[in-house]
């Protein structure tokens, strides 16, 4: 059983350790090395009195309105690892251990917080006040993996970003504090962090650990020491100092510098588990600019492309990083679930196996292909950087196939 938590990363640089004005967020998820991600949109809708929306494992009440959002998500779940919504609101989640067990029954994952919130915040604090209000409500819980042999339960800790602050949430169940950022550096991974800094929290967190005994009221409170294992809250952040070092100058490109590196251990490759996608998002404080999230929609961000999307109307939809559906015959939606594992790969990630069996057998040819693909980003990443530096207001018409394009090429390349 992989009871420890997957060693995910997310990070957040404000000014004045980011460039010009922009806050940069990003994620590397590491998950099962067999999982198959995919990036999936959602338009804005509206929605009838009464409806309901069918989550991984529980059904709940929908709202009037949702936000479009663009979710990087393992592909047999309802939620998402990690995404953005129209308003310029960034959300990831990180599996997390406590001393409280999660619990096995099916209830919201974390995943599936991650989306409600982006679906339903329009900034990160409202994000965060809908991720609280249904934790309370429905409770966090199920198994995290696709996996019919046994059940891998976590907490949750989210990491929730707009263009002018970030909540560092953290919860054991359904108590819940949360850290506002303004300023500098954070990182969170798959273990606690908040220590006494709190600046919202459960009403009755501090009466809960106090009745089981955890807390005696006469200490600081300090969230990580009183719900950790242990010596379990030891600072994680490896990937930080990478980017504290860059002193004013984070931009798409440092952070998808350190979510490249694998001695940092920020990269994640091992026995267990892969990074099996990563996201880069870049929020100017400036609001007349647009928000550009990049997806690479692939395992192990050293061998995949950052491509970026924008938020338009009408974008394109992109089938070729959209895993197969399998309705109501998925053997995740099935009870008892997961008895059986479908072939959930999409067409970007088959054509990036088939990259990486030629990187590991013809070092050359491999070699001289990610430096053709690295070329194809550092154009996007430019391209982006010139639409930030603009004075004129961006068409939409401009973009509208841009993440759909990003792919196409990627997949030529590879043909």
């Amino acid at each position: 059983r992989m009871a420890a938590a997957p060693p995910s990363y997310c990070f957040v640089a404000f000014p004045p350790c980011s460039k010009d004005g922009l806050v940069v967020f990003g994620k590397n998820s590491a998950r099962p090395r067999d999982e198959v991600q995919e990036v999936v949109y959602f338009a804005a809708a509206d929605h009838e009195p009464g409806s309901k929306v069918e989550c991984t494992y529980i059904e709940i009440d929908q709202v009037p309105k949702t936000h479009a959002v663009v979710l990087s998500r393992p592909s047999w779940l309802w939620g998402a690892e990690m995404g953005a919504n129209e308003h310029g609101v960034c959300v990831a989640n990180e599996a997390v251990v406590t001393r409280e067990p999660a619990s096995e029954s099916e209830a919201l994952l974390g995943m599936d917080l991650v989306r409600l919130g982006l679906e339903r915040g329009a900034t990160a604090k409202e994000a965060l006040d809908v991720i609280v209000a249904l934790l309370e409500e429905h409770g966090q819980g199920g198994n995290y993996y696709e996996d019919g042999s046994s059940c891998h339960t976590f907490q949750s800790a989210f990491l929730i970003v707009d263009r002018s602050e970030a909540w560092i949430l953290e919860t054991s169940g359904k108590y819940w504090a949360a850290e506002k950022i303004t300023e500098g550096v954070k990182c969170i991974c798959n273990q606690l962090s908040l220590t006494t800094k709190i600046d919202a929290e459960h009403p009755e967190l501090r009466n809960y650990v106090r009745s089981q005994g955890w807390w005696n009221g006469d200490s600081d409170f300090n969230f990580s020491e009183v719900f950790s294992l242990a010596d379990d809250h030891l600072a994680c952040c490896s990937g930080r100092e990478s980017l504290e070092k860059q002193g004013g100058d984070v931009s798409a490109q440092v952070m998808i510098d350190v979510l490249r590196d694998k001695d940092s251990g920020v990269c994640v490759d091992s026995e267990s588990f892969l990074t099996t996608a990563s996201i880069v998002s870049v929020l100017p404080q400036d609001s007349s600019f647009p928000c550009i999230h990049y997806f690479t929609g692939t395992p192990d961000p050293s061998r995949s492309i950052f491509k970026p999307f924008i938020f338009v109307d009408d974008v394109k939809l992109v089938p070729k990083v959209q895993s197969p559906s399998f309705g109501n015959d998925d053997p995740a939606k099935k009870i008892p679930r997961f008895q059986e594992k479908p072939d959930r790969r999409h067409e970007l990630y088959k054509a990036h196996e088939w990259a990486r069996s030629l990187l590991e057998n013809d070092q050359d040819k491999g070699q001289k292909l990610m430096r053709i693909m690295l070329d194809l980003e550092k154009q996007g990443l430019e391209a982006m950087e010139d639409i930030l530096s603009r004075t004129e207001v961006l068409d939409p018409a401009e973009v509208v196939d841009l993440f759909y394009d990003c792919v196409d090429t990627e997949l030529k390349f590879f043909k």
